[in-house]
């Protein structure tokens, strides 16, 4: 029986960051759906790196036809136009994202949410500016935390980014998964939306990912859906102003906060209402009627 040579992968050896962790899973997510063997050597000898078939966040050139993805070299290897400039990660999915996904659409979904972030943090891109003492915990947070530390002698380099490389490619599957069917209910949402007489409350037959889509419209101030996490239950939630903000549009009583079952029904008036969250941005009721009717309860208070 006959075996394909397997394509050779070559990154360098030593400290890691998100960006050729992700490199790496990405290629390998890649090549195994294509039923190629491959290798993936950490080095930085340069007659070994000649003989790659893919070389990434090493080597001092990006030549996308030739399959060399760095980004080390003068001048970096290009930017987005939001100016982000471009990392291994980044590169070599611009090249196979939209194959790998089968959408072009579905790869600029991936591309902002998960490449451009480890991009900009690669190069030095703030994408956050924080008013406290904590900032967010990041990917690249999360591969630190797996590196040894000065007491761990026996932990290797290699040893760690191979661990990580097998996160990033659980990361990067689901990544997909979420953003193709996130496309699929993009368009359901907008159809709902289009069809609904009084757009104030969006009611869904399903619990889809509705923020981003619904808050580019003005009027909706609710949406209306059955609940994945209880069971028989039907959720109403707030509409935030922006998706990755805690502010919404228009908040519940501040007299439900916190009720749940009959002191919840008596102050709303909802029969089957079952709960508030205390920060108002969500309630739930046994009934889709009820649902809606906690609603038009909170926009008419």
């Amino acid at each position: 029986m006959m075996f394909s040579k397997k394509v050779k992968l070559a990154t360098h050896d030593g400290a890691f960051h998100a960006d050729e962790i992700f490199a790496a899973a990405l290629l390998t997510v890649y090549l195994k759906e294509k039923g190629k063997r491959f290798e993936i050597t950490r080095t930085r000898d340069e007659d070994y790196i000649k003989t790659a078939d893919y070389v990434f966040d090493v080597g001092g050139i990006y030549n996308a036809e030739k399959n060399l993805f760095d980004h080390h070299q003068p001048g970096g290897a290009g930017r987005r136009e939001n100016g982000i400039e471009y990392s291994s990660f980044g590169l070599i999915w611009k090249k196979i994202g939209t194959e790998l996904c089968g959408s072009e659409k579905v790869a600029e979904m991936i591309d902002k949410k998960l490449v451009a972030p480890i991009d900009a943090n690669d190069n030095g891109f703030n994408l956050v500016t924080s008013n406290h003492e904590v900032s967010p915990y990041t990917i690249q947070d999360l591969f630190h935390s797996m590196r040894a530390t000065w007491r761990e002698e026996t932990l290797t380099d290699d040893e760690v980014f191979f661990k990580c490389l097998e996160i990033a490619k659980e990361i990067l599957a689901r990544e997909i998964i979420q953003a193709k069917d996130g496309a699929i209910a993009e368009e359901r949402v907008i159809s709902i939306y289009n069809n609904t007489a009084d757009k104030r409350i969006i009611v869904f037959d399903k619990n889809y990912a509705f923020q981003y889509d619904v808050e580019n419209f003005p009027k909706p101030l609710f949406a209306v859906y059955p609940s994945r996490s209880i069971k028989d239950k039907w959720t109403a939630k707030a509409v935030r102003k922006d998706p990755k903000a805690f502010s919404n549009r228009k908040d519940f009583p501040k007299s439900w906060a916190g009720l749940r079952n009959e002191e919840l029904q008596k102050v709303s008036g909802v029969q089957d209402a079952v709960f508030c969250h205390r920060n108002l941005f969500l309630a739930v009721a046994k009934s889709r009627e009820g649902a809606i009717k906690l609603a038009q309860t909170a926009i008419e208070s």
